[in-house]
């Protein structure tokens, strides 16, 4: 599968509260885009592509919060494009933001957004990010928390490592040997889609790890972690950055063969 086109300008946004730098609450808008691929197996008719979901948006009436992933599946289901029932969900890790949202980091449970995007998609794969606790994912159904391992899904092979390079005594993190390693596991199963939270860098302002780029070979990339200025870095590019961005991908229509001109009789 091939990443064809992700239009620049998003087509929807979705307010949130988000965590400003130094403390306190900002008020932010999530971007939706729409994007295209050379392919997708029957029966799916899309995918949907997230990272880095953390915030919070209050219920209009009780006030109270509710994670943003949870807000996302909302507006998508209105959206409606295409209906969720046809499409798979790819998660790219941090999902988790306190509930009053006025401190970055925290690591707690995302249960509450991947449940939400399994009640709706056909199916949801993804992996963990640094601030993610994972442990009650594992028990829902429709759903695959994957690291250093590979799935598949109509016909899709998706692979996948969580969590980033770091200090492996904090939450979240394993070394970086241990990541590059892991991440060569499951290339060696050819997936078609590999997630990551943490990927490859790109050029100057595409940052990102660059021990994970040179193996990541021609599958199609999602991650996040780490924002970009847009979602991938070239034309040609096998690396889409979702941080802080939803992206809806369907297939591209076939081209229609070129029709010979007739000579004019006259």
């Amino acid at each position: 599968m091939r990443l064809i086109s992700v239009e620049p300008q998003p087509f929807f946004r979705l307010r949130y509260l988000n965590a400003a730098r130094g403390g306190g609450t900002t008020s932010e808008l999530l971007p939706f885009h729409r994007g295209t691929v050379d392919v997708l197996p029957p029966p799916l008719e899309g995918l949907v592509l997230a990272a880095d979901l953390q915030g919070v948006v209050p219920h209009p009436r009780t006030r109270e919060s509710a994670l943003l992933g949870v807000a996302v599946v909302e507006a998508l289901s209105a959206l409606g494009v295409p209906a969720l029932k046809t499409c798979g969900a790819l998660l790219a890790g941090d999902l988790y933001s306190v509930p009053e949202a006025n401190r970055r980091g925290g690591f707690g449970d995302v249960k509450p957004v991947w449940s939400a995007f399994a009640s709706r998609f056909r199916w949801v794969v993804g992996v963990a990010g640094n601030h993610d606790d994972v442990t009650q994912v594992r028990n829902l159904p429709n759903t695959e928390v994957l690291d250093v391992s590979v799935v598949e899904r109509d016909g899709l092979r998706i692979g996948g490592v969580g969590l980033v390079a770091g200090d492996a005594n904090k939450p979240g993190r394993r070394s970086e040997a241990e990541q590059v390693a892991g991440l060569e596991l499951v290339m060696a199963e050819r997936p078609d889609v590999v997630v990551l939270h943490e990927g490859p860098s790109g050029p100057e302002g595409f940052p990102g790890n660059p021990a994970l780029r040179a193996g990541t070979g021609d599958a199609l990339v999602v991650c996040g972690h780490v924002h970009w200025p847009s979602a991938r870095w070239a034309d040609d590019a096998s690396i889409v950055n979702v941080c802080e961005r939803v992206l809806v991908l369907t297939a591209s229509p076939p081209r229609a063969p070129a029709q010979r001109r007739r000579r004019s009789a006259f």
